[in-house]
């Protein structure tokens, strides 16, 4: 017996998506996603996605490059290496705002990056919904909608019928490799 991914249904336009994703997601499915060539306004809500964390992720990043550059240039200029110039302390905090600065922004990007590719669980170089037989349209002019066989109101029968009802053409099962 074949490992299934999951199935997914082909729609014509963005309304139709839209409204495609707002009747699976209250008939109860949860892991339901959509692939549209352009962002479709309102879809993220009609799938009950919730907020990014990306963001908090990046916040705790720069507060780490905030510490730890206050940490380094303290121990450097006060407690490694102290040198009084012109009667100044060793360590002045004003005087590390730039280095600060800089270190909380490298960091944050860092977080930005890495964590969206951790987020997206990328790269992924292959996925099992590029072998729907009409998924490359969806660059072009065609909606996809797509429902994971970990879902647990998923059932092949039961959810293929669901998605055709709705108007989803092109409705395939598809494999795991």
């Amino acid at each position: 017996m074949a490992n299934h991914w999951g199935i997914v249904a082909e729609f014509d336009s963005a309304s139709a998506i839209y409204h495609a994703a707002e009747r699976v997601t209250a008939q109860g499915y949860t892991k339901v996603d959509a692939h549209t060539p352009f962002p479709v306004h309102g879809l993220d809500k009609a799938l009950r996605q919730g907020p990014s964390h990306l963001g908090w992720l990046v916040i705790c990043c720069g507060a780490t490059g905030i510490c730890l550059a206050q940490l380094m240039m303290w121990w450097m200029n006060a407690v490694d290496y102290p040198m009084w110039v012109s009667g100044k302390q060793p360590y002045a905090w004003p005087s590390t705002i730039p280095v600060t600065f800089e270190l909380m922004v490298l960091l944050s990007a860092f977080g930005a990056v890495f964590g969206m590719f951790g987020i997206n669980k990328l790269p992924r170089f292959h996925h099992p919904i590029f072998t729907h037989t009409q998924f490359h349209r969806v660059t072009d002019d065609r909606f996809f909608l797509s429902i994971d066989s970990t879902d647990p109101k998923f059932d092949r029968a039961a959810t293929a019928k669901m998605l055709e009802s709705i108007g989803g053409k092109h409705v395939e099962l598809l494999e795991e490799e």
